[in-house]
């Protein structure tokens, strides 16, 4: 079929862009503030109604979701309201709450962290060393900068200053982030012998895998009651206690958890 003279093979009009994907949200159970989903917790129940920790949230079934710290959750376990949770969430299914739950939520935050911590390695996006970290640190190749919880604080401090230079943030005291884990935690995930520090390979204009270990991150210190780690003075001293190894370690790799 001959196209009329003076006649466009394509429209005029414009497409209409697509809106952005709205990032997904669930409510807390205990709390009920809403909050988007991968910075919460799932809980499901396995066949037998245990409720379990589900931290990469794919277990089949219905979930309830919280984004409380441990110290809250234990308090709402201790009282009964998050039994009343659970039930209401779940439709009144029969229910064990395991006594250790807090405790098995925390290994799982951990273990979930450590496996996207070898995922990373794996694809040549995890940093270790010193002296490479600081040296990609200062060229701005350095997405994220991690220490152990028992880490020293000069070798945190120096590593900082490097990261804010290649950042072009010095005198902001910005730093790196202290984890709830310990070098022999961190060295069991990575396997590798005494991993205190470690950088996530990045830029400005590619943050991915920064911001895939930073989630895992984020849920595991706000859980562990950690949000302190990031936090100084204005002149980029520490706060008081931030130094303080906090819980967590290497038992919170090692321990088995069903997710």
């Amino acid at each position: 079929m001959r196209t009329p003279p003076n006649e466009r093979l394509t429209s005029d009009i414009a497409e209409p862009s697509l809106p952005a994907k709205a990032e997904s949200e669930r409510r807390c159970i205990l709390s009920g503030d809403i909050s988007a989903r991968d910075s919460l917790v799932r809980l499901a129940i396995s066949p037998d109604g245990l409720v379990l920790p589900d931290a990469a949230a794919k277990a089949p079934g219905r979930g309830a979701w919280i984004g409380v710290t441990r110290a809250e959750l234990e308090h709402a376990l201790a009282d009964g309201h998050l039994r009343k949770a659970l039930m209401r969430a779940f439709k009144g299914a029969p229910l064990t709450i395991p006594e250790d739950l807090p405790a098995r939520i925390e290994a799982a935050l951990a273990r979930h962290l450590g496996d996207r911590l070898g995922l990373e390695l794996r694809s040549g996006n995890i940093v270790l060393g010193s002296a490479r970290i600081a040296e990609q640190a200062r060229s701005g190749r350095i997405a994220a900068l991690l220490h152990a919880s028992d880490s020293s604080e000069d070798g945190r401090r120096k590593l900082d200053q490097a990261w804010r230079v290649g950042n072009d943030a010095e005198g902001s005291g910005e730093r790196g982030t202290v984890l709830p884990l310990d070098r022999t935690a961190l060295s069991v995930a990575l396997g590798r012998d005494n991993v205190v520090h470690l950088g996530v390979a990045g830029h400005a204009g590619d943050m991915r895998a920064a911001e895939r270990v930073l989630q895992a991150v984020s849920r595991l210190v706000h859980f562990a009651g950690n949000d302190r780690t990031r936090l100084t003075h204005d002149d980029g001293r520490d706060l008081p206690g931030d130094a303080s190894p906090p819980s967590g370690g290497a038992a919170a790799i090692d321990e088995y958890v069903k997710d």
